[in-house]
């Protein structure tokens, strides 16, 4: 490992740390989902490839914690990982605004993705979930996923060739 990979990796595991420490003991209703900005602050930086099996692993990882939706997280964090890769390195620089407002697409995305692959809301429940609840959570992780981006910055640079 580099120096310069260090703080990346620091990074994630904290926000894995915290989404398992911190946010439980919060109990919001509209909650930060850390894994998500974990993910994409190694999707940004990796290859599809890579980015989708990282997305796996810490998908697996949330998984572990819900055994009645198993896999559904798995596979949520896979697409999105490997489509904020895929974003990341065709649209956008490395802009702040736009890794933001990525990260809240990602998130809103994971939602829709983990919603419907575990199958356990339905009619008012899966409309309020979709249409309010994870709007907000996607608001509350980028706001978040902002502050971490900014102390992760110097990581983050696209090295010069």
């Amino acid at each position: 490992m580099t120096a310069r990979a260090l703080p990346l990796v620091v990074a994630v595991f904290a926000l894995i740390l915290a989404q398992f420490t911190l946010v439980p003991l919060l109990g919001w209703r509209v909650g930060v989902d850390c894994l998500a900005i974990a993910v994409v602050v190694v999707a940004v930086r990796v290859r599809p490839g890579v980015a989708a099996v990282t997305g796996f692993l810490i998908g697996l990882l949330a998984d572990a914690l819900a055994p009645e939706a198993f896999g559904a997280g798995a596979l949520a964090m896979t697409l999105v990982a490997s489509g904020a890769s895929r974003l990341k390195a065709g649209f956008f620089e490395d802009r702040l605004l736009l890794s933001v407002l990525l990260l809240a697409g990602v998130k809103f995305a994971h939602d829709v993705i983990y919603v419907l692959a575990e199958r356990r809301l339905h009619g008012v429940a899966l409309l309020a979930q979709l249409g309010l609840w994870s709007p907000l959570a996607a608001l509350a992780t980028a706001l978040v996923g902002a502050a971490v981006l900014v102390a992760v910055r110097p990581a983050l640079e696209r090295r010069h060739r």
